[in-house]
């Protein structure tokens, strides 16, 4: 079977979209997640087609946006917000929305509400929402479970990002032994390594680095299903040239371990 592995903007975010997506092409990724906002629920038509334009002249899908919600001026008008912002990521090309959660508790109700109103309109729109884990109300893997089954919607699923279960629990929690149970409702997955020094956890490192046992994690997740895609959000370097070399590394690190599954 053939996985689709990606690579977010992330590791660029000091350069232009564009110089992104040419870094990211050149490191022989053929898919981009979009981050850093370059498309939002507010972008214009035109906005949303230059980007889409610009992944797709440097050889790229842009098949993921990080998304977000946006409750502070109530249910009714956050849920139209995201209807737009999922609007804009189907025009981009998506086809998958990531989002983060809320770590406001007075608003987790209001939370899944606004995901039970926006998942038909992304299944009909062709997007699906991945939920990543994020602190608050997506800190562990049974609060992910609890979201996936609240919602209940077959267009809103799971984004299992390992370095962020050691990141958020600094470490106190770690990814592997939940693999069988998160995997039913994993659709994306992120490629995210983590370490904890001192008790203060860094995921600015390149994957196989840091805590997670990928071998373990994304091996499990295909035995039980799991059919991608991943996409790669962190690795570690200061300069354009190690950031280059460790999406490199980094990717053959991912095929490596698929092509064993």
């Amino acid at each position: 079977m053939t996985y689709v592995v990606g690579c977010t903007t992330r590791p660029y975010e000091g350069v232009t979209f564009e110089e992104a997506c040419q870094h990211i092409a050149a490191a022989g990724f053929c898919d981009v997640a979009v981050f850093g906002g370059v498309v939002k629920s507010t972008s214009s038509a035109e906005e949303v087609a230059q980007a889409r334009a610009t992944a797709t002249d440097a050889g790229l899908r842009p098949s993921m946006l990080l998304g977000g919600t946006n409750l502070g001026e109530g249910l009714e008008r956050g849920a139209d917000d995201y209807k737009r912002l999922i609007d804009n990521a189907a025009e981009l090309g998506t086809k998958w929305l990531l989002d983060c959660g809320i770590g406001n508790e007075v608003m987790y109700a209001d939370y899944f509400e606004l995901m039970r109103h926006a998942a038909p309109h992304a299944q009909e729109s062709g997007v699906s929402i991945t939920m990543k884990p994020h602190g608050g109300i997506s800190l562990t893997v049974d609060d992910l479970i609890e979201a996936h089954e609240k919602v209940a919607h077959p267009a809103f699923g799971i984004c299992y990002d390992p370095g962020n279960i050691i990141y958020y629990t600094k470490g106190d929690l770690r990814p592997e032994p939940f693999v069988e149970a998160i995997a039913s409702s994993t659709t994306t997955f992120i490629i995210k390594d983590c370490v904890v020094e001192n008790g203060t956890p860094d995921v600015m490192v390149t994957p196989g680095d840091g805590l997670v046992d990928f071998d373990a994690v994304i091996r499990g997740l295909v035995a039980n299903g799991f059919d991608g895609p991943l996409y790669l959000e962190c690795v570690g370097g200061n300069t354009l040239h190690a950031i280059d070399e460790n999406i490199k590394t980094s990717l053959a690190f991912v095929r490596d371990i698929l092509a064993r599954c």
